[in-house]
């Protein structure tokens, strides 16, 4: 059986984490969002925003782990796995701040593919700045049309999530790939 892999994008603050906890709560196979880890093991070392002070080095750092999750999920013997983020998520934000980036983040995205990807839009009425999301909601429209770019690039059909409640956000999402 071949694992299914599908994405949950968007900005920050639009509610993937929360929708990949409730995927999580009804039995799915889903990886977390590890950029987080990242900028708080830089924060332990000193670093307050490893990606504002190295972006390429926090990035670099991100398509790794985010690779392992690819890789990791064929072992969870799922018939579908949800990551909290992809790896073309790596290069939209590398666009965003209009940084270059070596040709293997590229080649990264050609060999990886997801088989759905869904896009959460900025909703004002959650977006929440904590100690490791710098961008306020105008930066957050901003990347998420990164996102929307970069998906395109590389062939991705994306399904929009409605706003709604957390359970109606995940019905829709489970129901779309039901009618696939």
């Amino acid at each position: 059986m071949k694992t299914k892999r599908i994405i949950i994008t968007g900005g920050p603050g639009t509610g993937k984490s929360t929708i990949i906890n409730e995927l999580t709560n009804r039995g799915y196979a889903c990886l977390e969002e590890i950029s987080r880890n990242l900028t708080q093991e830089a924060k332990k070392q000193g670093v307050d925003q490893l990606f504002l002070s190295d972006p390429l080095l926090f990035s670099e750092r991100l398509l790794q782990g985010r690779s392992r999750q690819y890789e990791e999920a064929e072992s969870l013997r799922s018939e579908m796995v949800f990551f909290d983020r992809g790896i073309p998520d790596v290069l939209a934000y590398m666009d965003y701040i209009g940084s270059d980036y070596p040709k293997h983040f590229v080649e990264a995205c050609k060999r990886s593919i997801y088989d759905e990807v869904f896009i959460l839009k900025p909703w004002k009425a959650i977006y929440i700045s904590d100690k490791e999301r710098y961008e306020n909601f105008d930066q957050a429209l901003v990347i998420h049309e990164h996102l929307i770019n970069t998906y395109n690039v590389y062939n991705y059909k994306l399904h929009n999530v409605p706003f709604d409640t957390v359970a109606l956000r995940t019905d829709y999402i489970l129901n779309t790939l039901d009618s696939l």
